[in-house]
């Protein structure tokens, strides 16, 4: 997984970990080893990422280079 994607976007979005951790329910230091890659992200939070960033989870994973989500129905 490409950890260094989800700096880049909090840090793109001005946000704070701190800001990012109350949005994912968990501790600052939870969401900081996730950014360092010292953490797995559950799927879950995963999920709240790319809701939050507009993104696609493949996105964040590294599977793809396009940021955009699949639009809506």
């Amino acid at each position: 997984m490409h950890f260094q994607r989800i700096e880049d976007l909090r840090i793109d979005n001005d946000y704070t970990q701190q800001q990012v951790a109350e949005y994912l329910g968990c501790q600052r230091e939870v969401y900081r080893r996730y950014e360092k890659g010292t953490r797995q992200i559950p799927i879950d939070y995963l999920i709240l990422l790319s809701q939050l960033y507009n993104v696609s989870i493949d996105y964040i994973v590294n599977l793809t280079s396009q940021k955009k989500i699949y639009p809506r129905e």
